[in-house]
């Protein structure tokens, strides 16, 4: 009914902070910078697209949809080269 007694040992490894091989890098200014860019970005693209709101606006309903949904998905494109950058420091792999 109480502990063994290789629990105590056990218990004791566990509280022990773990080394790793690999520790990861400390965070580089380079994360907090890229999602500034990213969500100036987004900003940017989304004034763009209101600003045109009238003139689109006057299109087929049909046209619209596919206006806005280019618009939309247009954010993504320089997504990767500025992930690739904020993980390595590099544009390009």
């Amino acid at each position: 009914m109480g502990y063994s007694a290789g629990c105590d040992t056990y218990r004791k490894e566990l509280d022990q902070p773990m080394n790793h091989p690999n520790p990861p890098p400390p965070p580089t200014w380079r994360k907090p910078a890229g999602m500034f860019l990213i969500l100036l970005m987004i900003a940017v693209l989304a004034a763009i697209v209101a600003s045109q709101a009238d003139t689109i606006g006057g299109w087929p309903i049909w046209l619209q949809a596919i206006a806005y949904l280019f618009l939309g998905t247009i954010w993504i494109a320089p997504l990767r080269p500025l992930l690739i950058w904020m993980e390595t420091g590099k544009w390009r792999e």
